[in-house]
């Protein structure tokens, strides 16, 4: 077996280094299609979010209010989560969503009910390193900024 290589061949596909091409079976004007390509990664990324954090799974219902009520779940799911990564940008505490639930998850918040006034005491420990990173996201007036008066209704 003989192998060769040809220069024209290489000439040719030169031509192409660098390029990304576009098939599409619509009559959208090319510079739209190369558009709605380039923010492809935004629908991909709310994919893999909804399929991997939020654990979204096929559904199999028949009846109308049944298929809404996980969908419109996990788009309010969705929905939360993009918000705390808007503040988590906005803030300059430099982690993902995902890495902040994953601290989240081992912290510890007592509650202590006085026996004598019934007043109820809460104690959220912040004692690693990773959870000092993220103490403002604990403080009531953080969220009252962000969010206003939505925490209180």
């Amino acid at each position: 077996m003989q192998v060769s290589i040809s220069q024209d061949k290489i000439n040719e596909d030169e031509r192409w280094v660098g390029l990304k091409g576009y098939l599409a079976n619509t009559d959208l004007p090319a510079n739209e299609v190369y558009e709605q390509y380039n923010v492809l990664w935004v629908i991909e990324r709310a994919y893999r979010i909804t399929k991997g954090t939020l654990e979204m799974r096929p559904m199999f219902h028949f009846t109308q209010k049944r298929i809404e009520a996980p969908v419109c779940i996990c788009f309010v799911a969705y929905k939360v989560y993009k918000k705390l990564e808007r503040i988590l940008k906005s803030t300059g505490i430099n982690l993902s969503v995902d890495k902040v639930l994953n601290i989240v998850k081992t912290v510890t918040t007592m509650k202590i009910k006085l026996p004598i006034s019934c007043e109820t005491l809460t104690k959220t420990m912040l004692l690693t390193p990773k959870h000092k990173s993220i103490t403002i996201l604990f403080e009531q007036y953080f969220w009252n900024f962000f969010l206003g008066d939505a925490l209180s209704k």
